[in-house]
């Protein structure tokens, strides 16, 4: 056989390489996982404590969906606020024919009032005294405040803010984590696949949370205080504790839900799913979509029908994927047996 014909044998670390790197025993990859848990535990509490000492500003940042409803919210052309001291005890929103038949005679639309004792006669009564200015700065426009009612509510809403901010900050660490565990047992095929995922995925709940942060949250907040009135019940306050694992667990699930086109285009890579699977589950999608907000979101039909939206999108994306895939395959099959007439010819 001429020298030319000879296939040329592959290098044992080219040979490596395409079986995945070298072999490892079950108690060498037990130890390597060991690690991976004590680093992702680490990156977690140092980044949790990080966050737990920036907890007032972690606050400020939650609170952004609030004020954005309050700014969304039609608002009352004058402010009436009342204090005892520097405590704000009730603010009140007044139109003009409102304002005017109280008998206030101000142009100024922020009007504070501050409660105080008088003396008349032998008699100590509370009255009313203006102010030129609130004592602190009021929300900004019509809206529930957030109060804490227990002792105890301030350390484990820090603790619970800190805990999944946290997680958000450490997520980077953990991929590289788990992906300097994984990667070394894959070839070089998977992984590609396998950092593609990575930076999809990531990317994809990224745009989730931030979906939910930046138009979700708001519309939700609206819808349950439009809600509450229509009960017939004034909003005043919120508990804060309630208000913040509201913001953090929607935006969490927004971001899973998000993740829906990496696994559905994961199982049709290794063949459990294909696309005239996917078209023929696409009259099962809407109810599909319907049953996981209903069990990610809070029971209000605004976030329900918000995140199933997203998600019926989603699928069609993912259904366009896989249907460019299957277009691939189909060529790629085609071209198949006109080579090897080609070479059968030769």
């Amino acid at each position: 056989m001429p020298e030319s014909w000879e296939e040329e044998a592959p290098r044992p670390e080219e040979e490596e390489e395409e079986a995945g790197g070298p072999v490892k025993s079950f108690l060498e990859h037990l130890e390597d996982l060991r690690w991976v848990l004590i680093k992702s535990v680490a990156a977690v509490l140092i980044t949790m404590l990080v966050c737990l000492f920036g907890a007032g500003k972690l606050v400020v940042l939650l609170k952004k969906p609030l004020e954005d409803a309050r700014k969304a919210t039609p608002r009352a052309e004058y402010q009436l606020s009342v204090w005892l001291h520097t405590n704000l005890l009730q603010t009140f929103y007044f139109n003009t024919n409102q304002i005017d038949s109280l008998g206030f005679q101000t142009s100024n639309k922020v009007i504070a009032l501050e409660v105080t004792p008088v003396t008349v006669g032998t008699n100590q009564l509370l009255a009313l005294r203006a102010l030129p200015s609130p004592p602190h700065k009021l929300p900004n426009g019509p809206g529930p405040n957030l109060i804490f009612l227990d002792p105890i509510a301030p350390f484990m809403s820090s603790l619970k803010i800190a805990f999944f901010g946290g997680l958000i900050l450490s997520l980077p660490l953990l991929i590289y984590f788990v992906g300097d565990f994984v990667v070394p047992a894959l070839k070089t095929k998977e992984k590609k696949y396998f950092f593609r995922a990575m930076v999809f995925s990531s990317g994809l709940f990224l745009l989730g949370t931030v979906f939910a942060f930046t138009t979700m949250l708001p519309l939700v907040l609206r819808a349950a205080e439009a809600y509450s009135h229509w009960m017939g019940v004034d909003v005043v306050d919120w508990r804060a504790e309630t208000y913040f694992s509201t913001v953090v667990m929607l935006m969490l699930a927004m971001g899973l839900a998000f993740e829906l086109p990496i696994v559905l285009l994961s199982l049709v890579k290794i063949g459990v799913l294909d696309y005239p699977k996917l078209v023929g589950a696409r009259k099962y999608s809407v109810v599909i979509a319907a049953v996981v907000g209903a069990l990610l979101t809070p029971p209000d039909v605004v976030s329900q029908i918000m995140m199933a939206v997203p998600l019926l999108l989603l699928y069609e994306i993912t259904i366009w994927i896989a249907w460019y895939w299957h277009r691939q395959e189909k060529r790629r099959e085609a071209r198949e047996p006109k080579a090897a007439e080609v070479e059968d010819s030769d």
